[in-house]
């Protein structure tokens, strides 16, 4: 079906941080599959992580123990504040999870009139009916009836409007630590520790929403560690499977009592392929020295990218992001810019508020890194500055 407005491109393999087209053509991978190959393609240890599962077991149903989905949840709470995980398949599952564990866990709590959820504008949580209606953006939501309801949005990083928001039928806030979709607009550390005193002030859970920012690519494990506080829910994807779908709800043992027999499922979620790659990913992610790396490359992509609006200041307005989620807001249409760098082989998203987004994966090599700055530079150049 005609959902995408697709690039008239196809790639027959990928080699780290390079997808290669039929004709042998080599395009240097800035998008990641929209943040998903965090250890670029065709990574030997997912590749034999999941060869190996694959010759033993595909699906037995979550009737069942699934012994790799318990070593992979076990290593997930090991590493983060989570003491239960749950599993689906992408991160519009993992989000609508959060939505139904936070308006159930004050049902169960004995506040059933609870089951709002205060979220942010800019925000992009899926494309499901429910997440929809959390991101509130007006194109996504036209054409499908009346919202869903139950969201309360107010401005990204306002806090006076999230207290004026907060009523009795309050049960949550749900918040991008970092908005991939809606800009790369990055939350500050005080802001979302404010958000945290006041969800406990309030007996509201704090959803951390990390698909797209989590896994590494913030230069730690995930985002919420840099601001010193932890969520009571969070879900995750994308980079979780490195490329296979996997997608994840962790949640505090408090915060998972929402979630009983009956009450949510999935048929393919944490299934043996899945999450034998979503253990491996995480295996390496975790390697002493990995996020410090991440870190170092991230302030390399940050300095070529200051020096790029420095060279283009008409058509580059702003540098933003954290770790390497990051982003220019240019003064000229994304697409342009994203057009312009497929000319130079080179990879890069569009987002919200007229910014173009770089997405590489985690062990990106500095020579890449440089290679990655000279296309987009000009790139840059191909493209008209706006009418002064």
């Amino acid at each position: 079906m005609g959902t995408y407005a697709r690039q008239n491109l196809v790639f027959e393999r990928g080699e780290g941080a390079w997808l290669i087209t039929p004709s042998g053509d080599r395009y240097l991978d800035f998008a990641s599959g929209i943040a998903v190959n965090v250890l670029g393609h065709a990574h030997p240890r997912l590749v034999a992580a999941l060869t190996e599962q694959a010759g033993k077991l595909w699906h037995t149903s979550n009737l069942y123990r699934v012994e790799g989905q318990e070593r992979l949840a076990e290593r997930l709470v090991a590493s983060t504040f989570a003491d239960r995980v749950f599993f689906c398949n992408s991160g519009a599952e993992a989000c609508e999870a959060a939505i139904k564990a936070s308006r159930r866990y004050q049902f169960v709590s004995g506040k059933p009139e609870r089951w709002r959820i205060i979220t942010f504008t800019g925000a992009f949580h899926g494309r499901t009916l429910a997440t929809i209606a959390a991101g509130g953006n007006a194109k996504y939501l036209e054409g499908f009836g009346p919202a869903v309801e139950g969201f309360d949005q107010v401005p990204f990083g306002d806090l006076e409007a999230v207290e004026q928001a907060i009523g009795p039928e309050t049960a949550a806030i749900m918040i991008e630590p970092t908005q991939g979709e809606g800009g790369v607009n990055v939350a500050s550390a005080e802001f979302l520790r404010a958000l945290r005193a006041l969800c406990d002030k309030h007996g509201l859970l704090l959803v951390f929403d990390e698909v797209q920012c989590g896994m590494g690519r913030a230069g730690t494990l995930f985002a919420y560690e840099l601001a010193g506080i932890t969520p009571d829910l969070m879900p995750i994807a994308k980079g979780l499977g490195g490329g296979f779908p996997l997608g994840a709800l962790l949640a505090t043992e408090e915060a998972a009592k929402a979630l009983t027999p009956g009450t949510h499922g999935s048929t393919f979620g944490g299934n043996p392929l899945a999450t034998a790659v979503g253990y491996a990913v995480l295996d390496a992610v975790l390697e002493p020295g990995f996020l410090e790396g991440v870190q170092q490359k991230a302030l390399r992509l940050k300095q070529g990218l200051a020096s790029i609006k420095d060279a283009h200041p008409d058509l580059v307005e702003e540098v933003r992001g954290q770790g390497l989620l990051a982003g220019i807001k240019v003064k000229v249409a994304p697409a342009e810019v994203v057009k312009a760098a497929l000319g130079e082989k080179l990879l890069v998203a569009g987002a919200s508020d007229n910014v173009v987004r770089l997405l590489p994966p985690l062990n990106i090599a500095d020579e890449e890194i440089a290679e990655a700055m000279e296309r987009l530079s000009r790139a840059l150049g191909r493209v008209a500055a706006p009418a002064t």
